[in-house]
């Protein structure tokens, strides 16, 4: 998570540095030959203008290109169901799924033999765990002067 804020910050830095940079070389160039010539905006809006929005400025989200209002709806439940029911459900299943490695059960278990074997009073560890006669040891003469920390 922090990697990812850390990458956040150099890009927001990174962006802001080619915006101060871009504006220092790009010159703004007015095209309109006088000033007459811009449009003005209509003084006269009313009431209607506003209640009833111009349906040509509706842009669609990708789910109907046709119905403005069948649109919103797909785009409300798509979102609805991404991100309530597969985000925020999806996760609480996760984070309590069952032990499938069973690092649990193997870790009780030890605590089990371990309580076993102080009970029997045999050691915890026991030391032929592996066979002595299958391991083959250096000779005193192999190890010479070297120091054997027990």
């Amino acid at each position: 998570m922090a990697a990812l804020f850390r990458l956040t910050n150099r890009a927001v830095a990174l962006q802001r540095s080619l915006v101060a940079n871009q504006a220092a070389v790009v010159r703004a160039i007015n095209t309109s030959p006088k000033k007459d010539e811009t449009i003005t905006a209509p003084t006269s809006l009313t009431t209607e203008d506003f209640a009833n929005p111009n349906p040509k400025n509706w842009q669609s989200y990708g789910f109907d290109y046709k119905d403005q209002v069948e649109d919103r709806k797909a785009t409300k439940a798509t979102f609805f169901f991404t991100v309530t029911l597969c985000l925020v459900w999806g996760g609480f299943y996760w984070a309590y799924l069952p032990d499938t490695q069973f690092r649990n059960w193997a870790q009780r278990e030890g605590f089990l033999e371990l309580r076993r074997r102080e009970q029997a009073g045999v050691d915890l560890v026991s030391p032929n765990y592996v066979d002595p006669a299958s391991i083959t040891l250096p000779s005193d003469e192999d190890l010479g002067d070297t120091e054997i920390i027990i």
